[in-house]
């Protein structure tokens, strides 16, 4: 049986810009009882077919959409076909082919699932109810284009709640994934933990920026706040940094990032790591009267949908005002943000007032986004969620 989901009047607009979203509010009916996860053809109010889509009775995203093409079956062959076209889109000079995302969710016409690789491991994140309702379909198509020895599974995200379903992690295909993945970024080694780290393991999506930065460090002195494992710190102490501080909340992040800087056999004397509430860190190196030429600011979601945008945006303005503060005349400031809710330009208008309220003249050297393997899809905003600048105070 073919379930149907019909759509009031006047409210297909955003499906014919090709956004893959239908929320629960455009649904005047449905055709019949359609399970979590089912497939369903979405049909405007004359009964025209707009595309085949993922029932989600659970979200206000009601469904997400596979496919435009009516004549598309979406079986197991469809989701071998898509994921084997998303990973052939990453051969490309500037994405490593052995860690890399291979497949972004919406922008790689796959909505709720992302699948990231370390070395001979596969993780992959399932988020909403259609991707869960094809994970086995997924992981055999994830090993087949792969190689790879292993699938393991990081579906642990608050978002599944929303679609109703439980936190699932472990193995999917193959065997254990080691306690530790090594993976090298340019000149840089890391150490990744599937089973505990952030996201699948590790921020993929900074992998570009933390090199630029890391270059811009060399004979500096530079603050990283929020630095989590110490990504931009290792890049830069490889560089040549003067020195690095790195503030972080949690103990057991600085402790891995302190681990692999010996890794990488690093100059130890050269680094500190505080564990700190950042806001409160860096009002207190102010009253010290300390001062840095580079400061990064990579902080957590603060605001992943508009609703959040206002509260956040206080949070940013926060940080960035004070960072302007401890920056010396000529210092460099790469603040960024991976909230959904913030738009480019809000960004840069909250960044622009710190600098104000801060009593400086700061210029925009350059615009930071995720990496290529997180591509953007041009009718999917939503996707283009990592943003960031680099600002120069001006000198005396």
């Amino acid at each position: 049986m073919t379930y149907k989901l019909n759509l009031k009047p006047n409210r297909e607009k955003s499906l014919k810009r090709r956004h893959p979203w239908i929320f629960s509010s455009a649904v005047a009916r449905v055709e019949g009882t359609p399970q979590s996860g089912d497939t369903v053809a979405v049909r405007d109010a004359e009964g025209q077919f707009l595309a085949w889509a993922a029932y989600s009775p659970a979200s206000q995203i009601v469904a997400r959409v596979w496919s435009w093409q009516e004549t598309t079956p979406i079986d197991a062959v469809f989701f071998e076909r898509r994921i084997r076209t998303a990973i052939a889109a990453r051969v490309h000079p500037s994405i490593p082919p052995d860690t890399c995302r291979l497949v972004y969710g919406e922008a790689d016409g796959l909505p709720g699932l992302i699948a990231d690789r370390y070395g001979d491991t596969v993780v992959m994140q399932l988020a909403s109810a259609g991707a869960e309702r094809w994970r086995e379909a997924i992981a055999d198509a994830l090993m087949t284009a792969t190689g790879a020895a292993r699938v393991y599974e990081r579906s642990d995200l608050d978002v599944r709640e929303l679609e109703g379903l439980p936190a699932r992690v472990g193995v999917v295909r193959g065997d254990e994934p080691p306690q530790t993945i090594a993976i090298h970024e340019h000149d840089v080694k890391f150490l990744v933990d599937v089973r505990h780290g952030h996201k699948t393991g590790f921020y993929l999506d900074q992998r570009s920026n933390r090199h630029i930065v890391g270059k811009l460090a060399r004979d500096r002195d530079m603050l990283n706040c929020f630095c989590y494992t110490g990504g931009f710190s290792l890049h830069a102490l490889t560089e040549g940094a003067k020195s690095v501080t790195s503030i972080d909340s949690s103990g057991a992040a600085l402790a891995w990032g302190a681990r692999q800087a010996a890794l990488n056999n690093l100059p130890v004397e050269r680094a500190q790591w505080i564990e700190a509430d950042v806001f409160k860190a860096l009002r207190g190196l102010r009253d010290e009267g300390r001062s840095f030429d580079l400061i990064v600011l990579d902080p957590p979601k603060f605001a992943p949908t508009s609703a959040h945008a206002e509260r956040a945006a206080r949070g940013y303005k926060d940080i960035n005002l004070l960072a302007f503060k401890l920056l010396r005349p000529g210092g460099l400031l790469a603040t960024f943000s991976c909230s959904g809710g913030i738009s480019d330009e809000l960004f840069q208008k909250i960044v622009a007032g710190a600098a104000l309220d801060a009593g400086v003249d700061a210029q925009v050297l350059r615009r930071f986004a995720q990496a290529p393997d997180h591509p953007v899809l041009l009718s999917f905003p939503e996707s283009a969620y990592l943003k960031g600048l680099l600002c120069r105070v001006a000198g005396c």
